[in-house]
């Protein structure tokens, strides 16, 4: 509802999206002073000699010209150590980056399906460089594609492998045995805890009844109910599909 000066008018139903440079940054870390990018672009998939300042947008700090943090992550990501020492390589990229964080999020973003992110399209998500810990973390952006299988090539799969070298913050640490294991750990966390079907079903359930008038006045009510089954269905399918995945 919005009052222009006449009364309240019903607008219909909206989500309303914490602005990551502005207040997220504040609620979420101790300090807000570091850098925030909001990478867009050819360079933000993290392809070898892909970088260029014009995919890497600084949403504060702007008139410092300082992408040092964001090359260092390219070089560390795309250093010979890889593949002969990996244990180096890992400490000198968890030195620079949240690793243990951004496999989190590719084990949520990948149990709850959703398409229209790094490993499909490059951009929806921000990087902030924690001045507590020094490292770039990870921050998923626009949402609105996923609990759903997806459009254009489809939501990626749980074992991503048809994830290419294009996109190496996926393929080189799902390609690390330590990382990979990580990624499954959490796969299991996500549908036992956070996702877990029958808690989504009754969160579900709980958020349908609170906005049903509304929402049913907006679409109808049968479209309103099958969309709310959708979202059920989609929970527990979810979670047999890691759990298969996983051989349990």
């Amino acid at each position: 509802y919005l009052d222009y000066g006449e009364g309240s008018t019903y607008l219909g139903l909206y989500t309303m999206v914490e602005i990551v440079d502005d207040t997220l940054i504040e609620t979420q870390f101790d300090d807000d002073s570091g850098n925030v990018y909001k990478p867009e672009g050819a360079g933000a998939s993290f392809a070898a000699n892909s970088f260029s300042e014009r995919s890497f947008d600084k949403e504060t700090n702007q008139d410092e010209a300082d992408y040092s943090d964001i090359l260092a992550l390219y070089d560390v990501l795309h250093s010979e150590t890889r593949l002969s020492n990996p244990e180096s390589w890992r400490a000198e990229l968890e030195s620079l980056f949240d690793v243990d964080g951004f496999l989190h999020y590719l084990a949520i973003n990948n149990t709850i399906q959703n398409w229209d992110t790094y490993g499909r399209m490059t951009h929806n998500y921000y990087l902030y460089n924690n001045p507590e810990t020094g490292l770039l973390t990870w921050i998923p952006w626009d949402n609105n594609e996923a609990l759903g299988s997806g459009k254009r090539q489809g939501t990626l799969s749980l074992s991503m492998d048809e994830v290419g070298a294009n996109w190496p913050m996926i393929r080189y640490l799902i390609d690390d045995p330590v990382y990979n294991e990580i990624y499954s750990n959490y796969l299991a966390e996500t549908v036992s805890g956070a996702f877990n079907a029958d808690k989504m079903a009754a969160t579900y359930q709980e958020m349908a009844t609170l906005i049903a008038p509304y929402a049913s006045a907006d679409v109808g009510e049968v479209a309103f109910n099958s969309a709310v089954q959708e979202l059920i269905n989609h929970a527990y399918q979810r979670a047999e599909a890691v759990n298969t995945f996983l051989g349990k």
